[in-house]
């Protein structure tokens, strides 16, 4: 079976529905899932790399410029601890109302809050307020993000055969690296074209303006789509669930729990390898900043095609058993890059960043598929969206703040490999727990139980 062969005319859709899709439906379900990810993930990346390389000494300035890193970063967590609310609000809607308009506003509210970042005075303009402003627009970013994953998930894979979920769930799992390289991409450009000064002064700010130009391109895709069928099918058939969040917390904890902790290890991963990596290599390994961004880049090239190829992987063979091998990779890699990094190769550096994202693809590209099939369909939204924003907030919101405060508490990358190994063994009993994904899936009634397939 070959998944990115020209598409063919389904005889369902998802478990839930019997109608047939078209070819055009399915193209602009995944286009348009794979595109509001990418726009939400350039916003979120391009705050990660300022606050890893600028935002500490424009928005916190000090006399110690490990406090403001510090800082930085502490804003980069908030994102992350704002997602659970965006979970909250927009995944309960989604059940409700359907995938498509909860898209639409997820989509604004982080374009919008980007574009303001680019406006946003520093420290030395207004004082602290402009702590407190980007605080509170990183706030809204991480809002957005929260109710966008799990929408953005559905979207794709209600639309695609369920015995390729894994591969068309991937398309809102490709936005993570291909906005991390666009805005890795514009950043690197902008600081390559300009002095110091200027970059520093205002030319950061151009990365943040050109989110109002993505928003609108993804405005417009979205605003041309359809309801996905499932949803449909479960609005005809009057099972919309009443309180959906109530339901998910007492009706399918063991589906949350392991959801949350499948996601734990990629999360950390990721923040090692696209955010740490870069305060790491400029003020331990004296690199330049270009060069760290150009790694990221490389790497994040490599997962546009990793992603799709591990989630058509998963369809194949069991989704469980490939996450669990991408696990231990993930845990024993640090182990091996930082003695890499060590020689101050830039050659060993770039490929050990490769490998290192391409172990993330090899767990993120299957995850989308594997979180939302741990619920029944009628709380798929709300049930992914929490599982994915709690787990950011134990994982990747603090990973970059645990990395710093490890390694100047130890001085040594001995600590932070560590921490990334006990990750990999909380996502490990993730994975015990998580329940095999079901060929056919009926739509679940309120009055029916969720069976949990051992």
């Amino acid at each position: 079976m070959t998944y990115l062969t020209p598409l063919r005319w389904m005889d369902t859709v998802m478990t839930a529905s019997t109608e047939p899709t078209d070819k055009r439906s399915l193209r602009r379900a995944f286009v348009a899932s794979l595109s509001g990810t990418t726009l939400e993930y350039y916003d979120f990346a391009a705050y990660s790399v300022a606050a890893a390389t600028l935002f500490g000494k424009l928005f916190f300035p000090s006399g110690d410029s490990l406090a403001g890193t510090m800082a930085a970063f502490s804003t980069y967590a908030v994102g992350y601890l704002a997602r659970p609310l965006g979970g909250f609000i927009f995944g309960r809607l989604g059940d409700k109302l359907g995938r498509k308009q909860v898209l639409v506003f997820t989509l604004l509210l982080t374009g919008i809050a980007t574009f303001l970042i680019g406006v946003l005075p520093t420290h030395a303009a207004i004082g602290g307020w402009a702590a407190v402003l980007l605080v509170a627009l990183r706030f809204a970013q991480g809002v957005g993000v929260g109710g966008e994953w799990g929408g953005a998930v559905l979207l794709s894979s209600e639309f695609g055969d369920p015995k390729k979920r894994g591969f068309w769930a991937s398309a809102a799992q490709i936005g993570p690296p291909a906005g991390n390289l666009l805005a890795n991409g514009v950043i690197a450009l902008l600081a390559a074209v300009m002095t110091t000064a200027a970059f520093e002064s205002w030319g950061w700010r151009i990365a943040f303006l050109l989110s109002g130009v993505l928003v609108l391109f993804g405005l417009w895709l979205r605003m041309k789509l359809e309801e996905t069928p499932v949803f449909k099918k479960i609005a005809e058939q009057g099972e919309k669930p009443k309180a959906p969040l109530k339901e998910v917390f007492t009706r399918e904890p063991r589906a949350l729990i392991a959801g949350i902790l499948i996601r734990i290890c990629p999360d950390v991963l990721y923040s090692l390898f696209t955010v740490f990596v870069l305060t790491y290599m400029t003020s331990e390994l004296g690199m330049s900043r270009s060069q760290g961004l150009t790694a990221v880049m490389i790497g994040s090239a490599f997962q546009l095609f990793l992603m799709p190829a591990a989630g058509a992987l998963s369809d194949r063979v069991s989704r469980r058993k490939l996450y669990a091998i991408g696990t231990i990779a993930a845990g024993i890699w640090p182990f091996l890059f930082f003695p890499l990094a060590g020689t101050k190769s830039y050659l060993a550096i770039a490929v050990g960043m490769v490998v290192a994202l391409a172990i993330h693809a090899l767990l993120y590209g299957p995850q989308a598929a594997m979180i939302t099939e741990q619920f029944s369909e009628r709380l798929r939204y709300t049930g992914s969206s929490l599982a994915y924003t709690l787990a950011g907030v134990v994982g990747g919101a603090v990973a970059p703040l645990i990395f710093t405060a490890l390694l100047d508490a130890y001085d040594s990358w001995l600590a932070v490999a560590l921490y990334v190994l006990v990750t990999a063994i909380v996502t490990g009993i993730g994975v015990a727990l998580s329940r095999r994904a079901p060929e056919d899936e009926p739509v679940v009634t309120s009055a029916e139980t969720v069976e949990v397939a051992r």
